[in-house]
């Protein structure tokens, strides 16, 4: 009996796929009825909680437009899994459906054999738009961005452009957001479709075109999405360094570059490498390979804490209520370390500061500390003393204020040291800050110790 909704149908064809190790070939006609009731976004979750296996097999059932539609709305990596499990044809077939900057971004995913392989299967006109995407650096707008754009001159009339747009609209991803170029293809001005198709059929283009707000193909992806977002515009025009136009950066293109690059962020902050596909989909030596690497960093960097230990056993034998602390105080400057680093990490991405404010968030990230640290210290100082006496008390308020002062002032600044280096500032984040202040607040506090308690 028919599953009466696609909720149903959903958690039916799910149950099989999972069931199954290969399927029976009787039920590959079930599994066709079944995925063909569900709408396009709940293939595409079932497809990104399968395995490529199981994945390939649900596309291969799948009518051919619907198959390249679940295909294209796929992560890249997961995409990328697929292509050993598809035919040479189905392959093909989903490869030259793609957009340009979409092709590109597979291909970076694939091993050179087969990248090579991908792009030969294209008609030359696909093949040499999609080189132009593959001719810029990785990680640049031009990287991402749409080659595919109308030619539209200052001396067209409205009515022209309509027409050429009618002509070439099957072509382009986008026609709302329309650049104008001069015959040398430098960029003069940008026009809505709104306007064009409002206007008079002989108005003329550079009568209607307002200045264009551009960005360069070569610079940082990310930078120019977090910038160009706010402005609430449909596409930006992309130029070259003699300002000629070469292509256009979507919006929705813009959104992924963001959420990419903080779901790395996110996962780099925590010790992993981000993941770039759905969690079930990914395999589980993609999840070993995503964290052992951060893991043996961390733990080689964690004997540093040890030896800080093994330096002060002495110390620690003759006042044992000291060891008592120990995870107070390095949770404190971790945390304290961490919250600073988050901070301005996400203000350097939004671009609330710069390279060069180094001192100055320094200088505020201190003062932050010192508050936070006198707040702490004061409580410490009061609830040690009251237990385990005045001195222990004083040692544990003055390691706390020292300990977040220096916790939050590094933390500020590791991020802007990262990208004066050209590092990512996330990977100068929590694990790092927290093994750093784990080690000097152990430092600190034995120190401060030794002074007070004369040992």
């Amino acid at each position: 009996m028919e599953p009466k909704t696609y909720v149903e149908a959903s958690v039916e064809l799910e149950r099989i796929l999972r069931s199954e190790g290969q399927l029976a070939p009787q039920r590959a006609q079930e599994v066709q009825n079944l995925a063909v009731q569900l709408p396009l976004r709940e293939l595409i979750a079932l497809v990104e909680r399968c395995n490529s296996v199981r994945a390939a097999l649900l596309l291969r059932l799948l009518p051919r437009e619907l198959s390249i539609a679940v295909f294209d709305a796929l992560d890249f990596a997961q995409q990328a899994d697929l292509i050993d499990e598809l035919g040479n044809q189905d392959v093909f077939e989903y490869f030259d459906a793609l957009e340009p900057e979409d092709r590109v971004s597979l291909l970076d995913e694939l091993p050179a054999e087969i990248a090579d392989r991908l792009l030969r299967s294209l008609d030359k006109p696909d093949r040499d738009i999609t080189g132009v995407v593959l001719g810029y650096s990785k990680g640049s707008v031009g990287r991402r961005m749409s080659p595919e754009v109308p030619d539209l001159y200052p001396e067209m009339t409205a009515g022209e452009a309509m027409a050429r747009l009618k002509e070439t609209a099957a072509d382009l991803e986008t026609i709302y957001t329309l650049p104008i170029v001069r015959k040398d293809r430098r960029l003069v001005g940008v026009v809505s479709f709104r306007e064009v198709f409002q206007a008079k059929d002989d108005a003329l283009l550079g009568d209607l075109m307002k200045e264009a707000v551009y960005a360069m193909a070569n610079a940082d992806a990310e930078e120019t999405a977090r910038w160009f977002l706010p402005l609430d515009i449909l596409a930006l025009p992309v130029v070259d360094e003699s300002q000629r136009l070469v292509g256009l950066l979507m919006w929705d293109d813009a959104i992924d570059i963001v959420e990419e690059a903080d779901s790395e962020d996110s996962a780099r902050s925590g010790g992993a490498e981000a993941l770039q596909q759905p969690y079930m989909s990914t395999p589980l030596l993609k999840l070993v390979r995503s964290r052992i690497v951060w893991l043996l960093v961390l733990a080689l960097s964690a004997l540093l804490t040890v030896q800080v230990l093994s330096v002060f056993e002495d110390t620690l034998a003759a006042a044992v209520v000291l060891s008592l602390f120990i995870p107070l105080l390095t949770g404190t400057g971790g945390n304290t370390g961490n919250q600073a680093a988050t901070t301005v990490t996400r203000a350097l991405a939004l671009g609330d500061i710069r390279k060069n404010d180094l001192g100055s968030v320094m200088w505020r990230e201190l003062r932050v500390g010192m508050l936070l640290g006198a707040v702490l210290g004061g409580l410490g100082f009061v609830l040690a003393s009251v237990v385990y006496g005045l001195s222990i008390g004083l040692v544990i308020g003055s390691t706390l204020f020292l300990v977040c002062s220096m916790s939050a002032t590094v933390g500020g600044a590791m991020p802007l040291i990262a990208k004066a280096v050209g590092a990512d500032p996330a990977v100068f984040s929590n694990p790092f800050i927290s093994t750093f202040c784990d080690a000097t607040g152990l430092i600190i506090y034995f120190l401060i110790a030794k002074t007070v308690l004369g040992l």
